[in-house]
């Protein structure tokens, strides 16, 4: 199942992909809440999967060419993100092999959806692109240990975490770098466990600069996978329906490059991950 969110009369709608159609949840599902992060929240995923798709037979369908697509989760009430993920990224970057997840949190107007434009800001021209998997929450989970990790995983999506790399690395922190408005495309869905039964962490991940190849990796290469970085993260807090993470980006990113490769006004970036789909943004200059 993939499931989507969209723009409808100015307002957020949660919806479930078939071929190219689209079925808005809430007249699949009599009563479920209008907010899509309530929503996604009572859906019970992964477990309500099956009566979901169930629900979505006779249901009213649209054409999903048109619609304005939003992050899959619009406003997820926690958006972290793990740096440094994979060796040869953490290298290339002159970095050490962590033995312990770089963590930082994203904030919601710093996403944008499928198609949106990514903004480069005023203040900066060094605008980095980086492919990364992101893992959806579906249940509430505490003290998860990596043999029952992916019981609370809802799903998988792609992402973009475009990086401001000067504002990143003005501070010890890199929030700065990372929540520029609308700078991170995530999406286009959120992909069920069930449509990618070789598991998380064995997916081809690329990226792609007006055409040009500049991440070419697997997700077998993260330093931390997927269980691993929800067992760490839910020893902290409790993970609930919707949060996002994302994973973390292969090498072949811009800064490190001879001379360094940064999004510009007027280029289209796309991020594609095997099984998942693939995520494209064009690059505008902030008015």
């Amino acid at each position: 199942m993939r499931l989507i969110a969209f723009e409808q009369e100015g307002r957020a709608v949660l919806g479930a992909l078939v071929g190219e159609e689209v079925v808005a949840l809430a007249d699949a599902v009599p009563g479920l809440p209008a907010d899509p992060l309530a929503a996604f929240a009572a859906l019970d995923l992964p477990e309500g999967a099956a009566a979901l798709a169930a629900k979505l037979e006779g249901a009213p369908r649209r054409p999903l060419a048109g619609l304005t697509l939003l992050p899959p989760i619009p406003r997820p009430g926690k958006f972290l993100c793990i740096g440094l993920n994979y060796v040869e990224h953490a290298k290339e970057g002159g970095n050490a092999i962590p033995d312990y997840p770089a963590v930082f949190m994203r904030g919601p107007t710093s996403l944008a959806g499928h198609g949106q434009p990514l903004i480069r800001p005023k203040v900066s021209d060094k605008f980095d692109y980086e492919a990364e998997l992101v893992i959806v929450i579906g249940r509430r989970a505490r003290h998860l240990t990596e043999a029952n990790a992916l019981s609370c995983v809802a799903g998988y999506t792609c992402m973009n975490e475009g990086s401001v790399r000067d504002y990143q690395r003005k501070g010890a922190q890199w929030t700065m770098g990372k929540n520029f408005e609308q700078t991170g495309g995530v999406g286009p869905a959120i992909v069920t466990p069930d449509e990618i039964p070789q598991g998380p962490n064995a997916l081809r991940i690329t990226s792609r600069v007006n055409g040009q190849t500049m991440q070419d990796s697997n997700t077998a290469d993260m330093i931390f996978p997927v269980p691993r970085i929800l067992a760490i993260l839910s020893e902290v807090m409790t993970l609930e329906p919707g949060d996002m993470i994302a994973t973390g980006t292969p090498s072949g990113v811009g800064y490190p490059r001879k001379p360094p490769v940064f999004m510009k006004p007027g280029d289209t970036v796309e991020i594609e991950i095997e099984g998942i789909g693939l995520l494209s943004n064009p690059i505008a200059a902030e008015e």
